[in-house]
């Protein structure tokens, strides 16, 4: 390897080794989770804060190795051509199930090619406006939509992100003639807000929730089918509007390539199931905004999959979002 490979490489690996290490059984070698996001961001930050206590569950290494490119695709290709053995695993979530709605053409079908194991957490959007702005509740900012067509906009951090879904559902449901503003990420919505290129956002919680806490911005409801107890005084936005397709929660669980034995399935939603049960790792995630949320089995959680693959399209078809 080229002097110049190792350098980029080694910052998208991390160990996180376990002293004690099982003789006998699976697993029996290290555990590798490939991470499809840039190391830094939410889910790479939230499987990093996992990571120790799923090497203590298994007694084990456990790797995380960012595999960023062509929207999670380079990611998904490389666990489903690794050995069904247990070992290599991935950091899946709705967001693969919409690039697939999205994208029909993109080769990896994460219901037929990956076998689900556990969901981890999960997190809602948080529709927030500017602390200045004159727009108290979600009322006001549909009032004033209507009364104004078009001259309202609202942000997201791209295309096809939690932030822009659920600001084309909330646009789409109340008939709403409103611009989208993709920005070049999540961290440009706040400044967007403040600097009066937007009127209103629908950025993660865990982005949010800070935010609002600091003064910066003012949350109007969130997407969450409960109110979040960081924001127990911020409605949900079903509570508003009475549509359950604004109940929008993107979440992320544990997959394994589809032919990994049923046994080996199974010890890993234990161990899985006992580190997230860990009293410190539940409020790390609570913290940052996020619900845990482990299944019940792993049975459970491809008929959720299921389920939210169904809801996601047909959220998709009312909005009408495309690739472009």
């Amino acid at each position: 390897m080229k002097r110049r490979e190792f350098l980029i490489t080694i910052p998208s690996l991390a160990l996180y080794p376990f002293a004690s290490y099982s003789q006998t059984g699976f697993p029996s070698n290290s555990i590798k989770i490939v991470c499809p996001y840039a190391a830094g961001g939410g889910p790479d930050i939230q499987l990093r804060q996992a990571a120790p206590y799923l090497g203590e569950t298994f007694k084990q290494t456990v790797i995380i190795e960012n595999k960023v490119g062509a929207g999670g695709v380079l990611a998904t290709q490389y666990v489903t051509q690794s050995a069904p053995d247990g070992y290599t695993l991935m950091l899946g979530s709705n967001i693969q199930l919409i690039q697939k709605i999205i994208k029909p053409e993109i080769s990896i079908n994460p219901l037929a090619d990956f076998a689900p194991i556990s969901n981890m957490y999960s997190f809602p959007t948080v529709m927030m406006v500017s602390a200045d702005s004159p727009y108290k509740r979600v009322e006001d900012v549909i009032a004033a939509a209507k009364a104004n067509p078009g001259s309202m906009n609202y942000g997201s951090g791209g295309i096809g992100t939690s932030a822009h879904i659920a600001g084309a559902t909330f646009v789409t449901l109340n008939n709403l003639k409103v611009t989208h503003i993709p920005l070049k990420g999540s961290v440009e919505i706040a400044t967007s807000l403040i600097r009066g290129d937007t009127q209103f956002a629908f950025p993660i919680a865990g982005t949010a929730v800070p935010l609002v806490k600091g003064g910066k911005v003012r949350a109007l409801a969130v997407t969450s089918k409960n109110r979040l107890t960081q924001l127990p005084e911020v409605p949900t936005l079903n509570e508003i509007m009475k549509n359950e397709l604004t109940i929008q929660e993107s979440w992320f669980g544990m997959w394994a390539p589809i032919k990994t034995p049923r046994d080996k399935i199974d010890t890993l939603f234990e161990g899985i199931t006992k580190a997230l049960n860990n009293k410190a790792l539940k409020t790390t995630y609570e913290e940052a905004g996020n619900l845990v949320t482990p299944s019940q089995s792993p049975q459970s959680f491809g008929m959720y999959m299921v389920s939210e693959n169904k809801k996601w399209a047909e959220i998709i078809r009312l909005t009408g979002i495309t690739a472009e």
